[in-house]
């Protein structure tokens, strides 16, 4: 099986103190602080980084379970939002908002719906934060001409 890992480090108290973050690979090393954790100071935090885990895990999963039923994406763009809130246990994952947008020559919006839920299901973070947070999805099926209609109106 493969391993993965990352580190951190920290120094002071809570509040005041001060860390980094670093992913085994070396390709991304952050710093985090309380403010950038519980409050919106600079720096990343551990919810950011689980955000982008499933973000990435659940456009692979789509990706794969599409590839299985003959089709093959021209884009898949997914955001994770990560919600910290309390519980009696002190700071708490209460919900994670998977939103993905796919562009998928051929396929139906209900096959799509479908397939969309079963990569929620099925990914790996999701799995490994199941019973943990709420794991909601909004998935989006976007044509060619809808998407060229948007990159001419960011324009």
């Amino acid at each position: 099986m493969t391993i993965r890992e990352a580190e951190a480090q920290w120094q002071g108290s809570l509040k005041e103190g001060s860390g980094r973050l670093r992913l085994g690979s070396g390709v991304f090393e952050g710093a985090y602080s309380f403010p950038s954790r519980f409050e919106n100071g600079p720096g990343t935090n551990p919810e950011e980084l689980i955000a982008a885990a499933h973000a990435g895990c659940f456009s692979m999963a789509l990706s794969a379970i599409l590839g299985s039923g003959g089709h093959v994406s021209v884009r898949i763009h997914t955001v994770a939002k990560v919600h910290l809130g309390t519980s009696t246990a002190g700071p708490t994952l209460t919900r994670i908002d998977l939103e993905t947008e796919a562009e998928i020559p051929g396929l139906a919006p209900e096959e799509f719906q479908r397939l969309a839920q079963s990569a929620k299901a099925t990914c790996l973070v999701s799995r490994a934060l199941a019973g943990v947070a709420d794991i909601r999805l909004k998935a989006d099926l976007v044509t060619a001409a809808a998407e060229k209609r948007n990159q001419e109106i960011s324009r």
